[in-house]
């Protein structure tokens, strides 16, 4: 199967939940917090494939991020100077 006949798959599927969402609030009551609860993960389930849908549409093109150069020199000390050592307390005092 293609991806988008995977996505509508799902989509018949969310429907279908959808379907018997809507007989089971029929006869138990739609005003209890679990139909309630069930309805919104419905929700969000058929936001998530619309938004998967979206990006199985767009163009398959590789996001690689920007290299980022890290220089091998040693950092200047005078960054530091207004900081303890992490961990390991200041530099005047002991430990206990």
């Amino acid at each position: 199967m293609s991806v988008h006949d995977d996505i509508n798959a799902i989509q018949r599927c969310i429907e279908d939940l959808n379907r018997a969402l809507s007989r089971l609030e029929h006869q138990v009551g739609g005003g209890g917090l679990e139909i309630r609860r069930v309805r919104l993960d419905a929700a969000h389930l058929s936001e998530s494939v619309a938004l998967l849908r979206e990006a199985a549409a767009a163009p398959a093109t590789s996001h690689r991020p920007d290299l980022v150069t890290i220089s091998d020199t040693p950092y200047d000390i005078s960054l530091w100077t207004d900081s303890d050592d992490e961990g390991l307390g200041a530099r005047d005092r002991r430990a206990p």
